[in-house]
């Protein structure tokens, strides 16, 4: 009898083990950037010049230029 315990909870055991590294994913590892990088990077040169507001991104951060 006690040698079905162990095909038995496989199944509980799997799932606990899914469901754990979901939340460990959820709450301890870092979460991405909510966009790329590349999407943030305007050039700004000339812009100034038709009238429009461009964004730099320095080591500092994001800053309107």
């Amino acid at each position: 009898m006690y040698a079905l315990i162990v095909p038995a909870s496989a199944p509980f055991v799997l799932l606990a083990t899914v469901l754990g590294l979901s939340w460990w994913e959820d709450h301890v590892l870092p979460a991405p950037p909510a966009e790329p990088l590349e999407a943030l990077l305007v050039l700004t040169e000339g812009v100034s010049r038709a009238g429009r507001v461009g964004l730099a991104v320095s080591g500092g951060g994001l800053r309107v230029a």
